[in-house]
């Protein structure tokens, strides 16, 4: 039965996930994958593009693109890195900072929307497991008594 394959399954609920965040985000001028840039960008230590390309699994041609329409936003700035001038860090701006800590909590909240019908526990059990398929080695909780 078409229901039963975790691939259906995991696309419509990615495609849920997807339409709850884009409209979320609409109104800070920035897409879901706008966001997940600002958010490996918004780290402690500032990264150059490659860097930041290769956390998000995009290629260099995208980033460059991704990183150059943040930059248009105002949300990110390019600076030479002082240990090698031949590369560019990239920095959130003080508005970045604010578009990603506001996007951070639409982006929840439409996810907390989407898996409304699955308790806290349940979703932090779907989230461990789906990062153990992945390889990532987290280990699921234990199901409830």
């Amino acid at each position: 039965m078409l229901h039963d394959r975790l691939g259906y399954l995991l696309k419509h609920v990615q495609a849920s996930l997807t339409e709850r965040t884009g409209a979320a985000l609409t109104p800070l001028g920035i897409t879901g994958r706008e966001l997940a840039v600002l958010t490996v960008l918004g780290g402690p230590e500032p990264l150059a593009q490659q860097q930041a390309a290769s956390r998000l699994g995009v290629d260099r041609t995208t980033m460059v693109d991704l990183v150059d329409a943040l930059e248009r936003k105002d949300l990110v700035e390019r600076r030479p890195d002082p240990a090698d001038r031949r590369r560019n860090l990239v920095h959130l701006t003080a508005h970045g900072r604010q578009v990603l800590g506001d996007g951070s909590r639409v982006h929840a909240e439409a996810e907390r929307q989407s898996l409304a019908a699955l308790d806290p526990d349940e979703i932090a059990q779907l989230k461990a497991l789906l990062r153990r398929a992945l390889g990532e080695g987290a280990t699921a909780p234990s199901p409830p008594a």
